[in-house]
This record gives structure tokens, sequence and C-alpha cells, in this order.
């Protein structure tokens, strides 16, 4: 029989780190260079793009549908709402480097994947220096997907801070005695 224990911050990292390790093997050593599609790379690009969004919006509703199952699994829910987040780091960064290698111009300062990965978490992170920038339609329409995708991720994730501080609140409120302590 298992019991079940509150899951530590330790606990959270040794879950986190293994996902985000191989989104970055997987993002560093994914054979891209070298491979000529020829003529009908842009609709093959467009293609992958709207299925990677489809799977991305596929990937989001089925880990984030679990916030709203269990009100107590607040530890998951972060966990569920980090491993979508790694996921969509991965793609927009590879689907910039991408589009950049195979249309030139959609990106001013993008030549590396270094260079998409830092665009798509400054852009994740609503920063936005502009030493790399969208300049191209399938860049600008691209960085506006991911956008709308991290609003959403930044709204879940203080919908679950929020609904963790007032849980807490909660449960102190009724374990402290009636009338206060003078």
């Amino acid at each position: 029989m298992t019991e079940n224990r509150p899951v530590g911050r330790s606990s959270r990292v040794v879950h986190n780190v293994p996902a985000v390790v191989f989104a970055l093997l997987f993002y560093y050593f994914l054979p891209l260079e070298g491979v000529s599609l020829g003529r009908p790379a842009a609709v093959l690009g467009l293609v992958a793009f709207v299925v990677g969004v489809a799977g991305l919006i596929w990937l989001a509703r089925w880990r984030v549908r679990r916030y709203f199952r269990d009100p107590r699994a607040s530890s998951g829910r972060i966990n569920d709402v980090l491993l979508v987040v790694c996921v969509v780091v991965t793609f927009f960064a590879l689907y910039y480097y991408v589009l950049e290698q195979r249309a030139p111009g959609q990106f001013d300062g993008l030549h590396t994947r270094t260079d998409a990965l830092y665009y798509t978490i400054v852009t994740l992170g609503t920063v936005g220096y502009g030493d790399v920038h969208a300049v191209g339609p399938a860049a600008k329409v691209a960085t506006m997907v991911q956008v709308v995708f991290d609003l959403g991720v930044i709204g879940t994730l203080v919908a679950i801070g929020t609904s963790l501080i007032v849980r807490r609140l909660d449960e102190a409120q009724r374990k402290s005695p009636p009338g206060g302590a003078d």
C-alpha cells in the first residue's frame, strides 16, 4: 500500500531537471543542417507549424486539465505547467531556427540555435530586448502565436499560485483558535 506524501521542492526539481536536459539535448542535437526540402519547403514548414501548434494545444489542454481536477495537487499542477513550458520553448525555438535557415531575413539577429532559444525565452518572459526580433511575416505570426501560449501559461501559473495561497490562508485560519490569540 502506498501513502500519499506531499511532494517537496527537491522532488519537484528531480522531476523537472530531466525534462529540461532532454529538451536541450533534443534541441541542440536534432540534425537540421544540410537537409534540403526543395520548393515545397514553405508549404511543408507551414503544415509542420500548424500541426505542431495543434499538438501544443492538445498537450496544454491535457496537462492543465489536472489543474481543475484536484484543488489540492498544486505541486503536480506546477510540474504539468513546467512540462508544457519546456515543450513550448523547445518547439518555438526549433521553429524559429528552421524558419530563419530556410527563409533568411525572417529575423534580425537570429543566426544560431542559441539565438533562437534566447529569442524564445525572452519572448516567454515578455522582456523583448530588441537585439533579436521578427521582421518577416512568418516570423511575426509565429511570435504572435507564441505570445498567446505564453499568456496562457502565465495566467495558469498565476491561477495556481493564487489558489495555493488562498488554500493555505484558509488552512491557517481554520487552525487558529476562535477569537484569535491575545
